[in-house]
């Protein structure tokens, strides 16, 4: 079972507004050419199922189109979430723990899962279970909002070890984003 993100960054480290606003990165989308999408189609296409928090799925909602077709979506929720009609038959809430959802997707045939949104990220990368990230950082700074790795750990009483990542590639575009690949080296 490999498990991935794919996500974009202010070149300030941030993945969204305090708010959790993307009209930083909806304006950068405005940069690419025709036809570029970073990748994006490419990994999504590898994917069997995507995981991602409650707040990335009400963001997602607010999009104009569900931006998954029919791949499936699990959102990770301990309250439960309301899930539209139409999503019901791809859309599905659990509160299983990382390695309990793993377990059942590598049960279930799945090879690969796609994580979406920055607690989820960070909680499958505190669980040890995260293989890879791809992170494309757009040249903007936003100056606040939500982190994609989390900074607080001494101010909330936690800790964690250090974890130590692999760059395996790293692409540059004329737009200005650049992308790099890294994968976790000890698990």
């Amino acid at each position: 079972m490999q498990v991935s993100a794919f996500l974009a960054t202010s070149l300030d480290g941030f993945i969204a507004r305090p708010n959790g606003d993307l009209d930083w990165l909806e304006r950068a989308n405005g940069l690419l050419p025709e036809g570029e999408d970073c990748g994006y189609a490419r990994f999504f296409a590898s994917v069997d199922c995507l995981v991602m928090g409650r707040k990335t799925f009400e963001k997602v909602l607010s999009f104009a189109q569900w931006p998954y077709a029919q791949k499936p979506v699990v959102v990770l929720s301990r309250a439960g979430i309301e899930i539209p009609q139409h999503l019901r038959d791809t859309v599905s809430c659990s509160s299983d723990s990382p390695k309990q959802l793993c377990a059942g997707f590598a049960a279930s045939g799945m090879k690969r899962i796609y994580l979406d949104g920055g607690q989820t990220i960070r909680t499958f990368l505190a669980a040890g279970l995260l293989n890879d990230i791809t992170i494309t950082r757009i040249p903007v700074l936003i100056h606040r909002g939500i982190p994609l790795f989390d900074t607080t750990l001494e101010a909330s009483g936690s800790t964690a070890s250090d974890v130590w990542f692999e760059m395996v590639e790293s692409r540059f575009w004329p737009f200005g984003f650049t992308q790099e690949v890294w994968k976790t080296k000890q698990r």
